[in-house]
């Protein structure tokens, strides 16, 4: 080859390297159709098939506290975790010593205030009576000095003074033996209402050792089985992550107010749930639905949507940008003996059909601004066209703008290759069919 040729073709190959790298420079001409993945619109019938995964509950759940009676207590008797007890049997009892002894003591003082009282009411009854005999006596002198001073024209002068110095001396005795015996009727009156407090009040703390007394047994408020709680001062209050804590036995000291066990009540059985916020609007009351409780394999239970909240909740630790979710609960239409409280199922909601829906794939829903759009292929490019979703599945949305058979990008096609993701735009719903 002449040293022309060689330099003919050394040209070419810079000219071809410098091509090669700008088109490896370039984003992959993302404004053509041929390297975006795409689907397009379908029409037909859909299902709003939801599904979550939840918790058994039973239909209702009553905690047992140890009584606030002051002071710490014994625990004496307890049922143990998984026993079937009836309404009113008595599931935990403390040790009642202490109060039994003060029940006595109270009881020996009404016993006392009813005998003082007994005794005061007799002693003030006979002083009536002689009272009742030194009135009249009083009555009868009073009465005899009178006859006496009419006589004094037939008597002499002394004895006329005489008799009229008696009178007043007897109408004196009178009248201080009436003052006197409403003074002693006062007086018993008093000292009877001293002691009927009295005895009232230790009545009243009779009463209060009693009701303690009775505290110190608690009792199943309804038909059901014992879940035993954990003795969170087993180890003098001292705890740690992940330390195991036995149940509470007979023998431990408790403090007042602590929960010491559960009945769970028994034939009711609910499923808890949560729903992510744009599977909300498929649901509503008295929907079908099927459960597969996950310790019985291989069965399958009818339930019914129960009661949605309103207002959709996330955890605090998830940040503004996690998905909201929404509580749900399931009523069976039968409860099989094998469930148990706490196990966990997957629920599958049958939601309603919608005929000749427009649905395109989840993951083909952006959003920017506040608007929803797609990303419908035009002849080699891509243009962007707001839609309204209507309605969503798990892996499909059906929407109002486009039409049946147009073909719309799966992933955003005004994302350089090389940037970073989500530099201008954000699917709305392709973590949906991902679930």
């Amino acid at each position: 080859m002449t040293r022309r040729g060689m330099l003919i073709g050394g040209v070419l190959v810079s000219i071809a390297a410098v091509g090669a790298a700008i088109v490896a420079a370039m984003p992959g001409l993302p404004d053509r159709g041929n390297a975006i993945p795409t689907a397009r619109v379908a029409k037909g019938p859909l299902s709003l098939i939801v599904h979550a995964k939840g918790e058994l509950r039973a239909g209702r759940t009553t905690t047992l506290l140890a009584p606030a009676v002051g002071g710490m207590l014994r625990a004496v008797r307890m049922v143990p975790t998984g026993t079937v007890v009836k309404s009113g049997e008595i599931v935990v009892e403390f040790d009642p010593a202490d109060h039994q002894f003060a029940l006595n003591q109270a009881r020996t003082e009404v016993d006392e205030a009813s005998q003082e009282s007994v005794k005061m009411k007799a002693d003030a009854t006979a002083q009536a009576a002689q009272d009742q005999v030194a009135l009249l006596t009083a009555r009868f002198d009073v009465r005899r000095a009178e006859l006496d001073v009419a006589a004094n024209e037939f008597v002499g002068a002394i004895d006329a003074k005489k008799n009229e110095l008696s009178l007043e001396e007897a109408r004196r005795r009178l009248v201080q033996l009436e003052e006197d015996v409403k003074s002693r009727a006062a007086t018993s009156q008093a000292s009877l209402a001293v002691v009927e407090e009295k005895r009232n009040k230790a009545t009243l703390a009779m009463q209060r050792a009693q009701a303690t007394i009775d505290s110190l047994q608690l009792k199943a408020p309804m038909d059901g089985i014992v879940l035993v709680k954990d003795n969170r001062d087993a180890m003098g209050g001292m705890m740690f992550w992940g330390m195991p804590m036995p149940e509470y036995r007979p023998g431990d000291s408790v403090n007042p107010g602590r929960p010491v066990a559960d009945v769970i009540e028994g034939g009711r059985m609910e499923l808890r749930a949560k729903v992510d916020e744009n599977d909300r609007a498929n649901l509503a009351e008295g929907q079908p639905a099927m459960i597969e409780v996950d310790p019985i394999p291989g069965r399958k239970y009818k339930a019914k949507v129960g009661s949605l909240t309103g207002q959709a909740r996330r955890a605090d630790w998830e940040g503004p940008t996690a998905r909201r979710q929404f509580d749900l609960s399931f009523s069976f239409e039968e409860v099989d003996p094998r469930m148990k409280a706490g196990s966990s199922a997957k629920v599958t909601i049958e939601g309603k059909q919608i005929p000749d829906a427009l649905t395109v794939p989840r993951q083909a829903i952006f959003q920017k601004s506040g608007k929803t759009h797609v990303f419908v292929k035009v002849g080699e490019r891509f243009e962007q066209r707001d839609v309204k979703i209507v309605h969503q599945s798990e892996s499909r949305a059906v929407v109002e703008g486009l039409a049946e058979h147009m073909e719309i990008a799966l992933v955003d096609p005004t994302i350089v290759r090389t940037a970073a993701p989500g530099a201008a735009t954000s699917p709305v719903l392709g973590s949906g069919a991902a679930r």
